[in-house]
This record gives C-alpha cells, structure tokens and sequence, in this order.
C-alpha cells in the first residue's frame, strides 16, 4: 500500500492508493447493512457513494493508461475487472443457491433460480425491471435483488472504457474532454432519473444504468486533471473543513432520509447526494492526509472497505436466510449475528477466493488458471441446473424488520 508525502502533492487516482477512500467505501457498505437491518432510512445512498467511488478510480486508471503510454489495452482492463468481480460473485452465488435449497421457503427458492442466470450475465438490474418486479415492494423475497447495482457497475465498466478511449487522449486536452463528456452525460442521467421518477413504483428510475449513471460519471469528472488541479488548489485549513462538512452532509441524509418516498429523491436528492460525494472524493485524494483523512482513513474504516465488495455481496441472503430468532434471540441481536456472519464469509471469500486470483496464485494462472474457470463454471452451471424447480407455493418471509434492499 502506497502512502501519500505532501498535503498538496497533486495526486492521481490511477498512479497510486488512497487511504481515505477506502475507508469511505468501508463507511458505505456500514450505512447499507443498518439499513438492510432497519435502523439506518436513508443508507441505501451509500450505494451512490460506492457508485461515486467506482467512477472516480476506473477512471483516474484509464486516463493514467491514456497519459502513458496514449493507448488503452481494453482486453486488459475488462480481465482485470472480471478478476476482481466474477470469483466472488460465484462463489456467493453458488452458495447461495445451495442455502436456499436448504433454508428458504419454497417462493424464494423458485425467484432465486429464476434470478441468478441474470445475475451471473450482469444484468439483473434490466431483468427486474422488465419483469415489473416492484424492487421496494419484492426485494423481501429476491436472494439476488441487491445485484442489480452490481449489474450498473459492471454495465458502466464495458462502455466507459470505449468513451474515454475516444476523447481522452491528448494529456490536458483529453482531460477536458473526458470531463465534458462525464458532466454532459450525468445531465441527461439526471433528466431521466427525473422523468422516471414520477412514476408510482420507482424500479425503473432506482435501477436504470442510464438513471444511475450520474454518480459513476460525477466520480469520472473528479478523477480528471482540471477537477484535480482545483481540489489541490483548495488551501489545507479549508479543504479539511468542506470535507468535514461534506461528510457530515452525507452521515446527515443517511441518517434523516425516510426510504424510498422520501420527498425529492428521484427529483435531484440523490444528484445531490452523489455530487457532494464527488467533492468530498476529489478533496480527499488531493488532501488526503488532513484530519478527516486521517479519521476516515483510520484502521477500522479501512479494513471494513477492503471487504466491502463481498460484504456488500453476502449479507442480504444472510439477512433473508437467518430466522427471526436464532437460539431464542431475535431483535437486534439476531441483527448482529447476521452482520457478523456476513463479515465472516467477507473474509473467507477474500482470504480463499478474491486475493488468490487478484494476485494471480499459481492456481489461479495459466493452464491451471483455465482449467480452474472451467472447473467454476461447471459448478456454478450444474448446482443451478441441478436443484429442482419447488411447486408453486406461496412460501413466505418475515421481513418486517428488514429495510428493503
């Protein structure tokens, strides 16, 4: 891990680790899981923060790629986003699908089946809302209805990749331009996250790629050379003090954010919320070693963002599979012990499955390599074609303690 020398040392996304930012992701995957258990409203906008975060770094690496060498080797990019994405996702999935198998009532068993090929293609935000499956309304009984943000991600990190190829090349210039493009194309996201929004069930504008995409996009502008060049021309004493506001802003519309219907979300409260996380990134990774770097950079923060991504993947099937009371305890503590379960299998996935092909272990490269994709994909395929389809039933779930998704 690359640490930061010089408060104003202009820094660039792609060239080299920011602590802090870590720690943002770590205090985003926290405000999903309290609201996931019921006790945060407003969290489930840390998935803009994540989605703020994911287009800042994409797109510091592509124009880092871009500023050296002029060219991009896409093929490279996507493996290596499918390296950091696929193994996790799979082998979430295929437990998942085996849990349910075991635990659930026969309703989910049948829309798990249903969703994971979906899932497993990246698309499970479009299937949902081709199906008119009401996400506020339905997610109670969807092992895999948090996948859809997954999906936007993974949607943003195939066509991005070819916009900034286009017009980011040229050092400055192309900096420009790729921040031109990102604010213009964040415009019209907003636009129709608007239009999409009147509607009574909101599925299509919550889960769009297109209506979503304006956190991934404010994240790209801040990762260009003008939006970094202004942040690092922001003094110390008042850069630590916006980014002590900003954060407070965000902790405050987690806090006081009443769900889905709360009033102006689909109308610019979520543009909102996804541009003061742009600011707050941008300042952050020019001043990241000022107080509030340091805070959110701190141990705790940071360690729970290095396991945000499978955190974030495990803990709503834990949170649908668990029973209301485990061993007589329910309420908050079953909330815990569903939370420390799903840290624990965090750490699994990363520790057995993510480091290993991330640092490509002999296992994971290679003839080897080929022959383990193979060998996962054969069990991911065969445990989906081989659990049995359960009757029709009306199996259901008590979710009345859980947020929806």
């Amino acid at each position: 891990m690359l640490s930061f020398a010089g408060a104003h040392r202009r820094q660039s996304p792609g060239r080299a680790h920011i602590g802090p930012l870590d720690g943002l992701r770590g205090l985003a995957v926290a405000a999903v899981l309290l609201f996931h258990a019921g006790y945060l409203s407003g969290g489930f906008l840390g998935v803009d923060l994540f989605f703020v975060l994911s287009g800042f770094l994409i797109t510091g690496l592509l124009l880092a790629e871009l500023d050296r060498s002029g060219r991009l080797d896409l093929p490279g990019f996507w493996a290596r986003r499918a390296r950091r994405l696929l193994p996790a996702l799979a082998f979430m999935g295929v437990a998942t699908l085996l849990l349910a198998w075991v635990f659930a009532t026969p309703s989910m068993l049948r829309a798990a089946l249903q969703d994971a090929p979906w899932a497993a293609a990246q698309a499970a935000n479009w299937h949902y809302i081709a199906e008119q499956i009401g996400y506020w309304n339905a997610a109670g009984t969807r092992l895999f209805a948090h996948l859809w943000s997954i999906g936007v991600e993974w949607q943003f990190y195939l066509l991005w990749p070819l916009v900034v190829l286009a017009v980011g090349r040229g050092g400055a210039g192309g900096h420009r331009r790729v921040a031109a493009v990102a604010a213009v194309g964040a415009l019209i996201s907003l636009f129709l996250m608007v239009r999409y929004g009147d509607a009574v069930d909101t599925t299509r504008a919550y889960e769009g790629t297109d209506t979503r995409a304006f956190s991934l996009l404010l994240g790209a502008v801040a990762a260009t050379a003008p939006a970094r060049d202004l942040a690092g021309r922001v003094p110390r004493a008042a850069a630590d003090a916006l980014c002590a506001v900003l954060l407070g802003v965000l902790v405050l519309s987690w806090t006081l954010t009443a769900g889905e219907k709360a009033p102006g979300l689909f109308q610019g409260g979520m543009f909102a919320h996804s541009l003061a996380s742009a600011v707050l990134i941008a300042l952050l990774a020019a001043v990241p070693g000022g107080l509030v770097g340091r805070a959110v950079g701190g141990v705790l923060p940071r360690r729970l963002g290095e396991v945000s991504y499978s955190l974030y993947l495990w803990h709503w099937p834990i949170f649908l599979l668990l029973p209301q009371e485990v061993l007589g305890v329910g309420g908050w503590g079953r909330d815990a012990l569903a939370i420390g379960l799903s840290l624990l299998a965090a750490i699994l996935s990363k520790l057995l499955v993510e480091d290993p092909v991330r640092s490509r272990a002999r296992w994971a490269t290679g003839r080897p390599g080929l022959a383990a994709l193979a060998v996962a994909i054969t069990v991911a395929v065969g445990t989906w074609a081989a659990i049995p389809q359960p009757n029709p039933g009306t199996g259901t779930v008590d979710v009345s303690r859980l947020g929806s998704p």
